[in-house]
């Protein structure tokens, strides 16, 4: 297999409208839901049960949850809730990740055409950027990265 085209999204500070379209117009196959929590009251349309059914309703998007691919919930609040440090967040997650052997649970192939979501806007403080640099430096660079 040569590169598996993988997109990362989040749904803070967007409308559904602007959401879906960045997916339609990326392309996008599958939603891999990397939130711990994926009922989520910070946007009406990321709840998992009503994002399932408008991906698939708008786009035939599928739609899993992927909780092993998200950090614990003390790891969530160290950070958010009592505003910890980014830099430790990354290696404690990073550490998760490596603890966790998610390279060995999952296979690029299963990520192609694949997004992963959570409610970050940007990419840069935000865990679903670093399981992608955390699967590609562990797959060898097989994964094509873009943040939509």
């Amino acid at each position: 297999m040569g590169k598996a085209k993988v997109s990362t999204i989040g749904f803070t500070k967007t409308t559904a409208e602007g959401f879906f379209e960045r997916l339609l117009k990326a392309g996008v196959k599958k939603i891999v839901d990397v939130r711990l929590h994926n009922t989520s009251q910070l946007s009406g349309f990321a709840k998992a049960d009503d994002l399932a059914y408008f991906l698939k309703s708008i786009g035939e998007i599928k739609y899993v949850h992927e909780p092993l691919l998200a950090p614990t919930d003390p790891m969530l609040k160290a950070y958010k809730k009592e505003r910890g440090d980014w830099s430790a967040y990354e290696k404690r997650f990073l550490a998760l990740m490596a603890e966790r052997h998610v390279e060995k649970c999952f296979k690029p192939e299963m990520f192609d055409g694949a997004c992963f979501l959570c409610s970050e806007d940007a990419p840069h403080h935000c865990h679903r950027r670093l399981v992608c640099e955390y699967l590609n430096e562990k797959w060898d660079g097989v994964l094509d990265v873009r943040h939509l």
